[in-house]
């Protein structure tokens, strides 16, 4: 695949560990069960955005940038792990959040990853209603920026366009490395898909090495047709980037919306459910926003007998466990 040709920083951890979940896989009496670790990239606690970072923040560099500008919710795990990989390497970051979620109250507005921003010594910049063109504010930010004699370089929310997909084609290297080492045959990988960044790169690395691995990302908030249609356009851009030959496979791309629930940050019943039994039964913390409705879905589905008792599953854990202390009221609420 050829990544080496594409600049890169080493701002995380890697490998991640690939880990079995007994105690779940026993508990659920379906298919036996495995997490890719990527909430241990070890960047500001870590997760998903750090693999696309090494590859956009090192775009930035070459780029020559002074300051970088992202976007995000208000609980982004993004923008965190953007402030964060941006301090790394001493560049200075230029945030706006959009209010997507009003509902929680003030510990959802001011603690969690927002706390964090603060403490890693990103500036943001505005706090935009729900339904801003969000790529278009940041491209007038990036306007004024430059008019002051600054150079920007700005990465699109959740770090996911060809270049930060990247990280994602180097994940589906490193798990089939894993596998291989761990002797384990992958039947299906699962993870929540949002701004689509981890499922295109997946899905590019994983037919760039004739693998033959299905994924299933579970909609964290598009419809089915929509998300997939995302997926495909940016899976499409990243195979054209690594120079494939041929066109990437739109059958490839396939995704569940059936546990979006009211929407986006909004956990559903079986999101909560997701968060208990794997921090009881694994020791694992999930996300409200992200894992947490990822792992839901997979649950119903093996509950559903959608995969067989003899295959073996992998669950990518995208992080955002800062994100829960957002979500202090309704975990309390819900015991």
């Amino acid at each position: 695949m050829h990544l080496a040709r594409f600049p890169r920083l080493s701002l995380g951890q890697f490998p991640t560990p690939l880990e079995a979940l007994p105690n779940l896989s026993r508990f659920l009496g379906g298919p036996t069960l495995y997490i890719k670790r990527d909430d241990n990239t070890g960047l500001a606690s870590g997760g998903n955005k750090t693999r696309k970072l090494e590859f956009l923040l090192a775009d930035a560099v070459r780029q020559g940038a002074d300051v970088v500008i992202t976007q995000g919710a208000t609980q982004s795990n993004h923008v965190r792990q953007t402030i964060a990989g941006a301090a790394k390497i001493g560049l200075k970051t230029q945030i706006l959040l959009e209010r997507r979620v009003e509902k929680f109250g003030e510990d959802y507005q001011r603690s969690g990853n927002v706390l964090l921003d603060n403490l890693l010594g990103g500036t943001v910049v505005d706090h935009l209603p729900a339904g801003t063109d969000m790529q278009q504010a940041m491209e007038t930010l990036a306007d004024t920026l430059r008019a002051q004699g600054h150079k920007p370089y700005v990465i699109p929310g959740g770090g996911s366009n060809p270049i930060g997909a990247l990280g994602y084609v180097a994940c589906a290297e490193e798990l089939l490395y894993q596998s291989s080492q761990q002797r384990l045959r992958i039947d299906r990988i699962v993870h929540a898909t949002g701004s689509t960044g981890t499922q295109a790169g997946l899905l590019a690395g994983l037919e760039a090495t004739n693998s033959g691995i299905p994924v299933l990302g579970i909609s964290v908030r598009a419809p089915r047709a929509k998300q997939e249609e995302n997926v495909y356009a940016l899976a499409a851009r990243t195979w054209q980037l690594l120079g494939a030959r041929g066109e990437f496979p739109r059958d490839r791309v396939v995704v569940n919306s059936d546990y979006v629930g009211e929407g986006y940050g909004l956990p559903t019943s079986g999101t909560l459910e997701a968060l208990r039994l794997l921090a009881q039964l694994e020791g694992i913390l999930l996300d409200p926003v992200y894992t947490g409705k990822g792992m839901a879905g997979l649950i119903d589905l093996i509950r559903k007998g959608l995969f067989k008792k003899d295959e073996h599953v992998v669950f990518i854990h995208t992080g955002g466990s800062a994100g829960l202390f957002g979500y202090r009221q309704l975990l309390e609420q819900q015991g």
